[in-house]
Parts: C-alpha cells; structure tokens; sequence
C-alpha cells in the first residue's frame, strides 16, 4: 500500500515515512526498488527463511567489493529482499573468517532434560566423523582461498579485473531477473 502511494502520489520517500512512521525512508526506497524489480510477490515475507552457502555469501561479497555496488543494489541484483543480510554476512567474515558464514542462525531451541538425553544419543549415532569433518574444514579454506585470490586481483588491477569477469556477472544477472 506505502509503495503503490509512492509510485502513484505526490509525496516523496522522507514524506511518505513520516506519514507512515515508517523509521527510515532507507527502507521504503528499499521496498520500492524490489516492488519495481520483483512486483508485490518480492515484498511478501518468506515463511521459511532460505539458507544460503557459503559459496553463493562469498560470491555476493565478492561482487560488491569488486563493483562498489551498495547493499541495496547487491542485494537487487542477487534476488535478496533484505540488503541488511549482506552487511550481517560481510561483519562475520572480516571479524570470525568463512567459517562464521556456515554457522547456523539463532539459536537451539530450549527442551526438557528428557529432549536433551535423546538429542545426545541422536548426536552419538550421526555425529559427522572426524574425516567428515576435516572434509568440511578443507572445503571452507579452499573457498576463502578462493575469495582472497579474487580480491588481491582486483585490488591489484581493478579495471582489467571487472573488464575479465563483466560478461560472467551480466549473464548471472539476466538468469536471476528472469
């Protein structure tokens, strides 16, 4: 309803916010450039939020970092409706490295000690094994490998960098606008 009287009325986003009491016309623009992108389907709230790999979290870092685009049009141009996530994901790679960005969100639900006895026999018989677990250690350091290899070559040469890899970011962006 705020977006449509945006697109369809004389006020501006600060107007508009106040009028609303919406706390930052920040997020009204944000709401009308995904409105505008994605149509009203974009601006429903997901029941189940979607949990993101580290590689496609690295690849979202990366592109921002490589083309100074703001979260807001990172988050656009990756199909994200909430540019805040990016800036959540950015804190806990520089300060807890790529490892953070594969830590579950919130936090364990609380149970009974009778949840808690059979939650460790469960975790007794599919806890990963130690090779499992190196495994993972080694997939997570071969991609932060991977993403500072991306970032010292674009901060030694940054022109040239975004001039190599503009027609794979164009062609992924027709794929998630369609």
């Amino acid at each position: 309803m705020v977006v449509r009287e945006y697109l369809h009325g004389p006020l501006g986003f600060k107007l508009l916010a106040r009028k609303h009491d919406i706390k930052s016309h920040r997020q009204l623009n944000n709401w009308v450039n995904v409105y505008k992108k994605y149509g009203a389907e974009g601006l429903r709230r997901k029941k189940n939020a979607e949990v993101y790999s580290v590689k496609f979290k690295l690849d979202v870092l990366s592109f921002m970092k490589r083309t100074g685009a703001s979260l807001a049009e990172t988050a656009l141009h990756f199909g994200l409706t909430n540019p805040s996530m990016i800036a959540s994901w950015k804190r806990k790679l520089l300060k807890h490295g790529v490892e953070a960005l594969n830590r579950p969100r919130g936090r364990p639900a609380m149970s009974d000690k009778v949840k808690n006895e059979k939650n460790k026999k469960h975790q007794e018989n599919n806890e990963m094994t130690r090779e499992q677990k190196l495994e993972q250690e080694n997939e997570l350091l071969r991609l932060e490998v991977e993403y500072l290899k991306k970032l010292r070559a674009f901060q030694m040469d940054p022109e040239g960098y975004l001039e190599k890899h503009k027609q794979l970011y164009h062609s992924s962006s027709k794929k998630n606008s369609d």
